[in-house]
């Protein structure tokens, strides 16, 4: 995929893109989370990238919400789901999920949204999700104690490209990689010439060396495992938890997890411990063992009576002898038996095997008192424990490194997994606290394309009230309709209902209601109620905008393939004079049902609508059935072909049942 084919991707976003290990997969597959990683991307411009590069797969041509209200609506639909994920992950991946015409693309997210639907929102899952995260690859491996080297400019750059943990060194001669050999710990010669040279240091010549980047540089994959440890035991959990068929063998996986330090290091190997504690305890090792040693000495002398005759102290004078020469003769074995007891104790002290011969050449065997440590082999006791830890080390780094790596793939599909589980249960969530269905769409799936919509049962739960205690709306449409009611009666509750149902039904996604059929639209117009007349220049713009809509569909009746056009609007008569603005409402529904449109239009002056139109226009009514105690009792879903009765007519009419004279009987006379 060339990533400045994607639509919206100039040439600097495609160069921040290119940073990524694998942008091609995030763009196929919407990992907004891994394309927020490039530099410069933002998190809602890597939904936004993501969203294209979906609509490109799907040659979808967007603008599906045409306008802010109908905008809205996606991102308060959109909202609903992300606020039952768990991890950023799902509620960035969800942005992916937008409202198409193009049945294929809705096909596809309904088949994921029927699987989530089967899913059961565990509590416990949702726990082990908690800890879940995308995998981060670490960028600031850096190996100073081993270099590559070759005689090659090309190989070279490869080298540089495929293993930029280390150093790479060219060389023109088997003399410059021996000089290499004293610098570095460990090269590794890239050039199949230099087979069979004897050189002085650990120079190995390895050619397949940059296909087997683990071999030189175990650090890698354990930098990776180390960095992610959390987040692939919180995917194992999760697998274990959901029940999830998982990629590899996750006990095996925990067990290698387990033999890696926070530091990166190998850890739970006994001998590697007892060298880095040899290592590390050595110098009060030693100094416990001379301690030990000066102490036998000392009580041996303080117990012991030494005569010394005239002549033999006047021959150790003369040849200035000291007290070395007096302990050689007098206390030998003592002194024997002191080393001795320090030559053990420092191996019993560091636990010494391999290097026991030179522990005790750390105490020599000429007397002397106070007894000291041979400093010299102490040091080269240090080098050799040492070198065997970090032989041990690197050993060991090698072998679950090649482990890890050979589990690498199965880890980020595992966590890849937890993460799109996210998603499913988010959908799963929505669909059981709204008790969602799926719903017909049409020419999706084999439905038929029928205009408008009919919905039953539907519940809309943007209401700022209890889901449990919304009345459920029943409500059919078939081309355009004026829908009136009295104040309060749900008039703008009933049409947000019809465009959250459209929006999820064209996001693929289930709707909150027992059944909805939505005839497939390709453009959402919502026109919202305006507070207060509009002035002139306002007033004008708001008719242009309906005459291009209008200019827009019209030709293009009945087009399946495309959609039909569906225009939402709440009391359009608010920009005007009520007069005027029932002859303009007339206007626009005519113009909308010769198009074969798909509308409802919320209004106060439908009888007005219908008198100033000259074809039937369809009028629905949100019935109020009357006043009990004060409160007005409304049935919330409109009736087909009747004019709602007003707030004002009942109030009227319960006072001519309750009064006796004429006046009011006669006020209500006025209504019919």
């Amino acid at each position: 995929m060339e990533l400045e084919s994607v639509s919206g991707v100039g040439e600097k976003t495609a160069a921040a893109l290119a940073e990524l290990d694998d942008p091609e997969r995030a763009l196929r597959e919407g990992d907004v989370a891994t394309l927020a990683q490039a530099p410069g991307i933002s998190e809602g411009r890597a939904a936004r990238i993501a969203r294209a590069a979906v609509r490109d797969e799907h040659d979808d041509p967007g603008g599906w919400a045409a306008t802010s209200r109908a905008r809205e609506m996606y991102r308060e639909a959109l909202g609903l789901l992300q606020d039952r994920t768990v991890t950023d992950y799902a509620e960035k991946r969800l942005e992916t999920i937008y409202p198409s015409v193009v049945p294929e693309r809705i096909a596809a997210v309904r088949e994921r949204a029927r699987a989530a639907m089967e899913r059961e929102p565990d509590e416990a899952v949702r726990d082990a999700l908690s800890a879940v995260e995308p995998l981060a690859d670490p960028s600031d491996v850096r190996v100073r104690d081993r270099c590559l080297a070759t005689t090659d400019a090309e190989r070279y750059a490869e080298a540089q490209a495929a293993i930029p943990e280390v150093t790479v060194e060219v060389v023109d001669d088997a003399r410059q990689l021996a000089e290499l050999g004293r610098s570095y710990a460990t090269v590794v010669a890239l050039d199949e010439s230099f087979a069979g040279l004897d050189v002085d240091g650990d120079v190995r010549v390895q050619p397949d060396a940059l296909e087997n980047p683990a071999d030189v540089v175990p650090e890698r994959p354990l930098a990776f495992f180390t960095r992610n440890r959390d987040r692939i035991r919180a995917a194992v959990a999760v697998h274990r938890v959901a029940d999830l068929d998982a990629p590899c063998d996750l006990d095996a996986l925990e067990s290698a997890l387990d033999r890696l330090a926070e530091d990166g290091s190998v850890r739970g190997d006994d001998e590697l411990d007892r060298l880095t504690v040899a290592v590390d305890d050595l110098d009060a090792a030693v100094s416990t063992a001379e301690s030990a040693a000066n102490d036998h000495l000392r009580e041996a002398i303080e117990e012991r009576d030494v005569t010394i005759e005239g002549t033999d102290l006047l021959s150790l004078v003369e040849r200035g002898a000291g007290v070395d020469s007096l302990l050689s003769r007098e206390l030998a074995d003592e002194y024997d038996a002191a080393v001795g007891k320090a030559r053990d104790r420092l191996i019993e002290t560091l636990g010494l095997t391999d290097t026991e011969a030179v522990a005790r050449r750390a105490f020599p065997d000429d007397p002397t008192y106070p007894v000291e440590h041979n400093e010299e082999a102490v040091s080269r006791l240090r080098e050799e424990l040492t070198a065997a830890r970090d032989q041990r080390a690197t050993r060991l780094k090698r072998a679950l490194a090649d482990d890890l790596a050979e589990m690498r793939g199965a880890a980020e599909t595992l966590v890849e997994n937890a993460l799109e589980l996210d998603v499913e249960l988010a959908i799963a969530r929505f669909a059981a606290d709204f008790d969602c269905t799926m719903p017909e769409v049409g020419g999706v799936d084999g439905a038929g394309d029928d205009p408008g919509f009919a919905i039953e049962g539907g519940r809309s739960p943007l209401l700022d009230v209890a889901f449990e205690a919304v009345e459920p709306v029943d409500y059919r449409v078939d081309g355009v309709a004026l829908l009136s009611g009295v104040n309060s009666g749900g008039k703008t509750s009933t049409l947000d209902l019809v465009a959250l149902v459209t929006t999820l039904a064209h996001m693929g996604l289930p709707v909150p209601a027992e059944h909805a059929r939505i005839g497939r639209v390709r453009e959402l117009h919502y026109h919202a109620k305006t507070q207060g007349t509009l002035d002139a220049g306002a007033f004008e713009a708001t008719l242009r905008d309906f005459g291009a809509l209008v200019d827009g569909v019209d030709g293009s009746p009945g087009d399946a393939r495309a959609g039909r056009v569906m225009v939402l609007v709440d009391e359009l008569e608010s920009i005007t004079e009520p007069g005027a603005a029932a002859t303009i409402v007339a206007g626009i529904l005519e113009a909308l049902a010769e198009c074969d449109a798909t509308g409802v239009f919320v209004s106060h002056l439908a009888g007005d609508i219908i008198e100033a139109a000259d074809a039937e226009l369809s009028v629905d009514g949100i019935q109020a059935e009357g006043l009990v105690d004060g409160e007005l009792r409304v049935n919330r879903s409109p009736v087909k072909g009747t004019l709602a009765r007003s707030t004002p007519e009942l109030i009227v009419e319960k006072l001519a049942d309750d009064a006796e004279g004429d006046f009011y009987g006669d006020l209500l006379g006025k209504f019919e």
